[in-house]
């Protein structure tokens, strides 16, 4: 089983910054991609980021510019780094790992348990 932990979230002032990582611990032979979505209240969740174990990364369009998505593949470790953020970033960001196990060699698709992220106007 592949777990995700995320540190890094806060309250910050618009036009502020904010650092998100995600670490997953576990049976992990290979992680093929791994990615950052987020929450608002009474919205459906949606993607931030995404990177694949080649490089090719994917943004949304509302954040491209303002958010840099990296990886650690050493310790299996993606950030998620929001420059410029904005009210509208506020939500419950959600990091995302896919890939396979070392145990039985079987897919993984986990999820990190949320990090709340607070934009002041």
């Amino acid at each position: 089983q592949v777990q995700l932990v995320e540190s890094g979230g806060g309250l910050v002032q618009a036009g502020g910054s904010l650092r998100l990582s995600c670490a997953a611990s576990g049976s992990i032979f290979r992680i093929n991609a791994m990615g950052w979505y987020r929450q608002a209240p009474g919205k459906q969740r949606e993607l931030v980021a995404t990177m694949t174990t080649d490089g090719n990364t994917n943004y949304a369009d509302s954040v491209k510019g303002r958010f840099t998505i990296s990886r650690d593949n050493a310790k299996n470790t993606v950030i998620l780094q929001m420059n410029s953020l904005k009210p509208e970033d506020t939500a419950v960001y959600y990091c995302n790992m896919v890939g396979v196990q070392t145990i039985g060699f079987s897919g993984f698709n986990s999820w990190g348990q949320g990090t709340q992220v607070t934009v002041s106007s």
